[in-house]
């Protein structure tokens, strides 16, 4: 004999007449940004670029473009910035993370990785590409906590935690030439390292 099975609803839609507003100028998705205030790279490699210069020019211009809204960028990301000297790895106190070169666009050519740590937790992360004219572009930005980046040939993926202790959430990130930016493919579910074996569960995700 079947049991109960309940009583099936279905889904109740909420606030059906609140509608976000369009994005402003800058945070239309599907093109790259050109990164202002930098020079041109003539051998269109990112090994011959500064990393933290780019992340500085970057932040900058985001932070006056974002008008302290926080919507492109964490209001406290240039006094984090500051916090990094003249030299070329930004100083022992400098919350850059170390670049990371790969080619995840496919052309032939790398990439800049790299990720400014704001509070010991949340960070931004940012993805650079050199254009064939020259100029230097982000084609990623997100802000999160990042448990974990992991780079292939023709991806990035971004671990999150979730407020399941078990799971993380995973971002993949691929390539669009087309749009000439990294746009979000896959978004999973996926069980901490731990969980399977029994030992201790993703990082807590308190933000208290």
């Amino acid at each position: 004999m079947v049991g109960d099975l309940g009583t099936v609803h279905a889904p109740r839609s909420l606030w059906k007449d609140i509608h976000p507003e369009p994005p402003g100028p800058g945070q239309k998705p599907g093109t790259a940004t050109v990164v202002p205030g930098l020079p041109e790279v003539p051998d269109l490699s990112m090994r011959s670029v500064n990393a933290l210069r780019v992340v500085r020019a970057d932040i900058t211009a985001a932070t006056a473009a974002d008008d302290g809204t926080g919507r492109l960028v964490d209001p406290r990301a240039v006094q984090r910035l500051a916090l990094c000297t003249q030299a070329v790895d930004g100083g022992p106190d400098c919350p850059v993370r170390p670049p990371v070169l790969s080619d995840v666009t496919g052309n032939g050519r790398d990439e800049l990785i790299t990720a400014l740590d704001i509070d010991g937790r949340v960070s931004e992360l940012r993805v650079y590409t050199v254009q064939d004219d020259g100029k230097i572009a982000r084609i990623l930005s997100r802000r999160g906590v990042l448990e974990g980046v992991e780079v292939a040939a023709d991806h990035l993926a971004v671990r999150e935690p979730t407020s399941n202790p078990n799971k993380t959430s995973v971002s993949d990130y691929v390539w669009d030439p087309d749009a000439g930016i990294m746009n979000l493919s896959e978004l999973t579910l996926d069980e901490c390292p731990g969980t399977r074996a029994g030992s201790a569960p993703c990082p807590a995700t308190s933000t208290g």
